[in-house]
């Protein structure tokens, strides 16, 4: 089971960097264009969530039965244990909320232009948060 979630946890984080790039992108791209907020948008940004939710969940399921996640928290000095143990994790889950803020604070928005600007930093933010903490070694 830990390799079928360990495959599943690696594979749909393809999809879940592609989707919340894809949002980043566009938000950027509407923000400085000065286009119309439109239901496509949302769509895009609401992809970018689902997926970024998702992924955390599988993490969880992983971080609990994996030999590499809550057993290894006490090994501090070593980076790579650190990495998948506590920094992968930590930031990851504060860059999710951080993308579900974005999301959160868009509803209350009128205005497109601030709709495309609050897309923009909060999910940019979160973007640039996970690709920090990714385990490349573990990854290629």
């Amino acid at each position: 089971m830990y390799h079928f979630i360990q495959k599943l946890h690696s594979g749909w984080a393809y999809l879940a960097l592609l989707l919340l790039l894809v949002a980043v992108v566009n938000a950027i791209l509407g923000f400085t264009s000065k286009k119309e907020f439109t239901a496509r948008d949302r769509k895009i940004a609401l992809f970018a969530l689902i997926g970024t939710h998702t992924q955390l969940l599988i993490g969880l399921i992983l971080y609990f039965v994996s030999p590499l996640g809550k057993d290894s928290l006490g090994q501090m000095s070593n980076a790579a244990l650190r990495l998948t143990s506590l920094e992968h994790p930590l930031i990851n889950i504060i860059a999710i909320i951080l993308i579900t803020i974005g999301w959160s604070k868009h509803k209350k928005l009128i205005n497109s232009e601030a709709k495309f600007k609050t897309f923009s930093i909060f999910y940019g933010i979160g973007l640039l948060l996970i690709l920090t903490r990714i385990p490349w070694n573990l990854w290629f």
